[in-house]
C-alpha cells in the first residue's frame, strides 16, 4: 500500500476513534463509528482478508441501521 493512503484511511481512523470519544449526541456517534469502519476496511483489503472485508462491507451498514432504531429520538 502506498504511504499516502495509509496515512489518509489512518487519520480516518483517529479522527472516529475521537469523535466517537468526545460525541455526546447518539446519532454523531454513529457517524464517528462509520469514519472508524471506513479508515478499517482498506487495511483488511491490503492484508488480503477479502472475505472479512465484504463481511465488514455487509454487517457495518446493517448494524448502524439498528443502531439508529435504537437510539431514534420519540417525537410525541
Amino acid at each position: 500500500m502506498n504511504l499516502l493512503p495509509m496515512l489518509v484511511f489512518g487519520l480516518l481512523v483517529v479522527l472516529g476513534t475521537g469523535g466517537t470519544i468526545l460525541e455526546r449526541d447518539p446519532f454523531a456517534k454513529l457517524i464517528s463509528l462509520s469514519l472508524i469502519a471506513a479508515g478499517v476496511i482498506p487495511f483488511v483489503v491490503d492484508r488480503g482478508y477479502l472475505d472479512v472485508a465484504i463481511a465488514l462491507a455487509l454487517i457495518v451498514p446493517l448494524s448502524t441501521f439498528f443502531l439508529l432504531m435504537a437510539c431514534r429520538r420519540d417525537r410525541t
